[in-house]
């Protein structure tokens, strides 16, 4: 099978010095944000060994490649690539999604436990709504929680959105949108319309539209 990263460092990084590249989102914002097409060094493959057994799990091949050949993080879709490396983590790259398998079908289940919340017109007195309440406050917290089990959250898209690569399970390497800004769970991406969104489509759609813009 064809390597599908070859020259996409270069490119990536070329486009630094690109005249548009104020042009492509995320690059440049404010004063000195913005992932200005940097890249992280790749992993060896030791690294990333390293930080698989961290996780519990080996990542989905197009990512895994990705982070050997292209960049541990920095530029790409969104704000850029959150880095994953060995011996760090942080709110958005967990340190164990373990090898349960990605169930996104929590999702509906998170949204139909929004819309039960309980209302304190529904109870005979303040009691009974804060016993009913703590109830289903504390499956709130179980359900967000597994909503992205065997996940990796890869980049912020700004207003409390971000996307989400699955790494167990049967959708493992697809991609996923956070949505719970929207009060909602997590939505798949797509590509062409219907077909999952996989991390090497999502990826490349996005470096040729920062080539066109920049």
């Amino acid at each position: 099978m064809a390597n599908i990263w070859v020259g996409v460092r270069e490119r990536v990084l070329a486009l630094r010095t690109a005249p548009g590249m104020r042009n492509v989102f995320g690059a440049v914002w404010g004063e000195d944000l913005g992932h200005r097409f940097e890249l992280l060094p790749p992993l060896t493959q030791a690294e990333l060994e390293r930080a698989e057994r961290e996780r519990g799990v080996k990542l989905p091949e197009e990512y895994r490649s990705f982070l050997l050949e292209v960049g541990a993080g920095g530029a790409g879709p969104d704000y850029g690539i959150f880095p994953l490396r060995p011996g760090t983590t942080s709110d958005k790259t967990p340190a164990e999604p373990r090898d349960e398998p990605f169930r996104p079908e929590v999702a509906a289940l998170f949204e139909q436990h929004q819309e039960d919340e309980p209302a304190r017109d529904d109870f005979a007195s303040d009691e009974d709504f804060a016993h009913a309440y703590l109830a289903w406050d504390a499956r709130d917290d179980e359900l967000r929680e597994e909503l992205f089990t065997g996940t990796i959250h890869l980049s912020e898209q700004g207003c409390g959105y971000y996307t989400v690569l699955a790494v167990t399970g049967p959708e493992a390497g697809t991609l996923w949108d956070d949505v719970r800004a929207l009060g909602e769970g997590i939505a798949p991406k797509r590509h062409t319309g219907t077909g999952r969104l996989t991390f090497a489509q999502w990826y490349l759609d996005w470096l040729a539209y920062a080539e066109r813009k920049a």
